[in-house]
């Protein structure tokens, strides 16, 4: 016995919730996760069927809170939210459901101002409409569509948005 398998939990079970205990997954996460570990697939779904019956894991959950904190605390746009949730495996469905309630409880107007306050507080060098073009591109790499990023600048920034039209051009990269 080599000493990686002496400290290794006996099943898949035991090491799904020994990884669960520290840190939230998805369940494609999860499934990756013990796959590496070298379980076997059958020990590996016996394991997330059973987590799923218990209601230890619950990508609907994790996605709700994962959108919540992206949206809320990160700072982050409903479109990077979006991507991150699909790379994290969560099904689009799932992962558009999240979206829309965490949106709900943070309008995404009311952050990008927000951001875009922070932002330009703490970026005072060069010109004012070379900072608004600075921070609009901040912004939607943030994640947020540019459209919605354009029209909030123009209200906070009305002098400063000439030739703006570009921006809320910009075709959004929604998957």
């Amino acid at each position: 016995m080599t000493p990686a398998m002496a400290t290794r939990p006996e099943s898949a079970w035991e090491r799904a919730i020994a990884r669960l205990s520290r840190r939230d997954f998805s369940e494609a996460e999860l499934r990756r996760a013990l796959g590496r570990d070298g379980y076997a697939p059958a020990e590996v779904d016996a394991a997330l069927l059973r987590l799923r019956e218990k209601r230890l894991l619950d990508d609907a959950r994790y996605a709700g809170r994962r959108a919540r904190r992206g949206l809320g605390e990160r700072g982050m746009g409903r479109l990077r939210v979006r991507a991150e949730l699909r790379a994290r495996g969560v099904a689009a469905r799932t992962a558009e459901s999240a979206v829309a309630e965490a949106l709900a409880e943070t309008p995404e107007a009311e952050r990008i101002e927000a951001l875009a306050r922070a932002w330009w507080r703490t970026h005072r060098s060069g010109e004012p409409q070379a900072r608004v073009r600075r921070l609009a591109g901040w912004l939607v790499r943030r994640g947020f569509p540019a459209g919605a990023v354009a029209e909030r600048l123009r209200r906070l920034f009305p002098r400063d948005t000439e030739g703006f039209g570009e921006i809320a051009d910009a075709p959004e990269q929604d998957e």
